[in-house]
């Protein structure tokens, strides 16, 4: 599982979101914080396409071989990249408006921009 094909697509599927994010973040479209929620989806989501190709195919081969395969792995693709890119978001959106974690990231910046200015 996750090889061939189906890794690639989503890894070109996963690269393609980030790139544009990224450029997005450089532009000043969004923030810091926005951005990680970001790509915490297209990581989850480059997941589910893997996932979603691997599970298709096999669910499309089972019902009509052949041309089934194509489109259980297309359709599959589709709605990994839709479920993984949700529940990836959520996930981000989870962590980074978390308090505890908010506290944690902001005390551990304070003690390495104080490491370096002494």
């Amino acid at each position: 599982m996750l090889q061939g094909g189906s890794l690639w697509a989503g890894l070109i599927s996963g690269g393609i979101s980030e790139f544009q994010d990224v450029k997005n973040l450089s532009n000043g479209q969004m923030d810091k914080k926005e951005f990680a929620v970001k790509t915490t989806g297209n990581v989850t989501g480059a997941f589910g396409v893997m996932a979603g190709i691997e599970y298709g195919a096999i669910l499309g081969t089972s019902v009509l071989p052949g041309v089934g395969t194509v489109i259980g792995s297309v359709v599959g693709g589709i709605l990994g990249n839709s479920l993984g890119q949700r529940l990836g978001t959520q996930a981000g959106n989870a962590l980074v408006h978390n308090q505890v974690f908010n506290n944690l990231t902001k005390s551990a910046t304070q003690t390495s921009t104080n490491m370096t200015a002494t």
